[in-house]
């Protein structure tokens, strides 16, 4: 968990991120991370079922309804409390994206073995956008770009 090398295959490989938790506030962690991501790229599906759309996307109500509409989702970014954890990781792990990122704040060290356990790579208590600005933006992978995503 948490390695550098997961990360940075995260950041360069997958294009499409389905936020669970997204909000339609811009006053959110959750908005301004994913803004800013899209903003450079990224493809941001929204997981809400209180909202309709968030920076222009469709919301969906679940990981299961995000999935089948839009296929090939590469990463669940999670912005929900610990007590919504172990539901998200068996959906992810059902659904088999294969990899999960716990945004800042949100950890849960036994959901987050039982992901690993089933074979998806997690990073816990990070946030995506901090690591991504580390990284810089000239990393592009090959056929997972975020622009290839589109």
């Amino acid at each position: 968990m948490n390695e550098p090398s997961v990360i940075q295959e995260i950041l360069t490989r997958c294009g499409k991120i389905a936020v669970v938790g997204l909000s339609d506030r811009e006053g959110r962690a959750s908005y301004g991370v994913s803004r800013f991501m899209q903003s450079r790229g990224y493809r941001i599906i929204p997981v809400n079922p209180l909202i309709e759309s968030a920076l222009g996307e469709k919301a969906y109500p679940d990981l299961a309804a995000a999935c089948a509409a839009v296929p090939s989702i590469q990463l669940v970014n999670v912005f929900r409390a610990h007590r919504h954890i172990p539901a998200i990781v068996d959906e992810v792990i059902r659904l088999k994206v294969p990899y999960l990122w716990f945004q800042e704040g949100v950890v849960d060290f036994e959901a987050a073995g039982r992901a690993e356990d089933a074979g998806i790579k997690v990073v816990m208590d990070r946030c995506i956008l901090k690591e991504r600005m580390a990284a810089g933006w000239v990393l592009v992978a090959q056929a997972d770009t975020p622009s290839a995503q589109s």
